[in-house]
C-alpha cells in the first residue's frame, strides 16, 4: 500500500491546481434559504459526532487500518471532484462514498465525506460553506448508509462480493442525488404539483446524467475492492469485511 501513497498525493495535487468550475452537482453557496441551511446543519451533527467516535474505536483496535482510512478519503475527494459537462448543461460527478461506507461504516464515511466536502468548497468552489449541512447529509451520510444497506442485503442474499459492491457503490451514488432532489423540492416546491412536482423536475435532469455515472462508480468500486482483497486481506479481515476462510 505504502508503494501507492505518492500517486494518490500526486493526483491530490493535480486536483487542486486544475482549473476551477463552478457549476456542480452539489448545491452551491448561497442557493438554500437561511433557514434550510440551518435545518440540515442541524440534522448532520449527531452523526459526525457518532463517526468520530467510532474513528477513535476503529484507529485504535486497528492501528493499521489507517491507511486505508487515507485510502476512503482520498478516494471520496478524486471522484468527487471530477466534474463533468452533462448533457442537461449543468455538470456531474460520481460520489466516491461507497468504498469507505463498505469498509468502515455509514458513521465513519460521515466524517470523511465532510472533510472532503468542505476542502471541495474551499478550495474547488464545488458546493458553499452555507450549503455545506445539505451536502453533507446528501452526499455523506444518505449515500453511505444506502450502500451499507445494500452492501449487506447483497451479501445476506448470497451475492458475490464483486456483485454485493457494485450495486451498494452504485445505488450509493444514485441515493445522494435523490436526496439533493428531495432538499431542492423542499426549499423551492413548484407552483404547480408543490413539492412533489419539483422533485420530479430535479430528479429527471439528475437521472440523465446520474445514472452512467453511478454504474461507471460501481465498476471502479469493484476494481479498488479486488485490488485491496490482494494487497490487503489481512486489514480486511480485521475490519469484518471478510471472513478468515475467504482469505
Amino acid at each position: 500500500m505504502k508503494q501507492y501513497l505518492p500517486k494518490l498525493a500526486y493526483f491530490g495535487i493535480v486536483l487542486l491546481f486544475m482549473p476551477k468550475q463552478a457549476y456542480a452537482m452539489h448545491i452551491m453557496e448561497g442557493f438554500l434559504p437561511i433557514g434550510w441551511a440551518i435545518f440540515w446543519f442541524a440534522l448532520c451533527l449527531p452523526f459526525l459526532v457518532k463517526g468520530l467516535k467510532v474513528i477513535r474505536i476503529v484507529v485504535k483496535e486497528n492501528p493499521e487500518s489507517k491507511l486505508l482510512l487515507a485510502l476512503s478519503g482520498a478516494f471520496t475527494f478524486v471522484l468527487s471532484a471530477l466534474k463533468i459537462p452533462s448533457v442537461t448543461g449543468s455538470c456531474s460527478h460520481p460520489t466516491g462514498v461507497g468504498l469507505g461506507s463498505i469498509l468502515f461504516g455509514p458513521f465513519v464515511m460521515s466524517v470523511l465525506g465532510s472533510i472532503v466536502l468542505l476542502f471541495q468548497s474551499l478550495l474547488l468552489a464545488h458546493g458553499g460553506i452555507t450549503t455545506l449541512g445539505a451536502n453533507i447529509f446528501s452526499m455523506a451520510i444518505v449515500g453511505p448508509f444506502i450502500a451499507v444497506g445494500v452492501y449487506k442485503l447483497a451479501t445476506k442474499w448470497g451475492l458475490s462480493i464483486s456483485v454485493a459492491v457494485f450495486f451498494a457503490a452504485m445505488l450509493g451514488d444514485l441515493g445522494t442525488y435523490v436526496m439533493t432532489s428531495v432538499q431542492l423540492a423542499l426549499a423551492f416546491p413548484s407552483e404547480v404539483g408543490g413539492i412533489l412536482g419539483s422533485f420530479q423536475k430535479f430528479a429527471s435532469i439528475f437521472a440523465l446524467t446520474q445514472i452512467p455515472l453511478a454504474i461507471s462508480e460501481g465498476l471502479l468500486t469493484v476494481m479498488i475492492m479486488n485490488f485491496l482483497q490482494k494487497y490487503n486481506m489481512k486489514e480486511l479481515v480485521q475490519l469484518r469485511i471478510l471472513k478468515a476462510k475467504e482469505s
